[in-house]
Parts: structure tokens; C-alpha cells; sequence
């Protein structure tokens, strides 16, 4: 897959998590851990993939970008330890704080996101020069 279609990947699914987004606000409880189960269960493959994608790419990325895999994967671990060992709390304003923190966690987890495209957006960019630069050296 060439990096426009890389882009064009990353573009539709960002889309389809804000249509995800929107109709979880209307959705039952039921169905909405369903939902969350599953998008659990995709984050983990994703996870999986560019840990294999990482390890095959050694030598070839940056030991920068294998360290910021290696990195995101603690993270990852952590966060979902955090949730798994939350108990259910039937206290309010314990309940309120979880929902709070979760609702900021997810706007972290945007921001984050929206950095990882402007740095993606420069290394693509980067690596069309690089490709330009390598090009012009072997026509001379």
C-alpha cells in the first residue's frame, strides 16, 4: 500500500469513528459494551500489527519510531490494566469521576492522535523528498 493510500486508510477510519462516536450518545447500554468490547478487541489487533510491522521493519525505520511502538505499548497496558482492575462502584460521585476521566482520557487519546498525523504528515512529506533527492542523485 503506497502512502496515499495509507492516508486515504486513516482518513475513512477517522470518519467512521466520528459516525461511531455520535450514535454512541443514543445507543443502549448493552449495545454500547458490545461496542466498546469490539473496538477493544481491534485496538489490540491494530497493536499486534504494528508491533509485527515494527519488528519486521527493523533496520529499515528509525530506532526512534521502534521506540515509540515499544513505548505506545506500555502505554497501552497500563491504560487497559487501569480499566480492567476499576471496580464497578455504585457511588456517584465515584461514578462521576471515572466518566469524567474517561471522557478525558479520550480527548488526550484525539489530541494524541492529531499529533501522530502531523508527524505523519511530515515523515511522508520527508520521505518524497528523500525519494526525490535519491531519484536526482541516480539520473546524474
Amino acid at each position: 500500500m503506497n502512502l496515499s493510500e495509507q492516508l486515504s486508510k486513516l482518513s475513512a477510519r477517522a470518519k467512521e469513528l466520528e459516525d461511531r462516536a455520535a450514535a454512541a450518545k443514543v445507543k443502549g447500554k448493552a449495545d454500547l459494551e458490545q461496542d466498546v468490547k469490539q473496538a477493544r478487541e481491534a485496538a489490540q489487533s491494530q497493536g499486534e500489527t504494528l508491533r509485527k510491522s515494527a519488528e519486521t521493519g527493523k533496520g529499515r525505520i528509525s530506532a526512534w519510531w521502534e521506540s515509540v511502538q515499544r513505548s505506545w505499548d506500555d502505554h497501552l497496558a497500563q491504560v487497559r490494566k487501569h480499566i480492567d482492575d476499576k471496580e464497578s462502584e455504585l457511588d456517584l460521585k465515584a461514578a462521576e469521576r471515572d466518566a469524567d476521566q474517561a471522557e478525558d482520557d479520550a480527548v488526550f487519546a484525539i489530541d494524541y492522535a492529531y499529533a501522530a498525523i502531523e508527524e505523519a504528515e511530515y515523515a511522508v512529506l520527508d520521505a518524497e523528498l528523500a525519494r526525490m533527492d535519491a531519484d536526482t542523485l541516480a539520473d546524474a
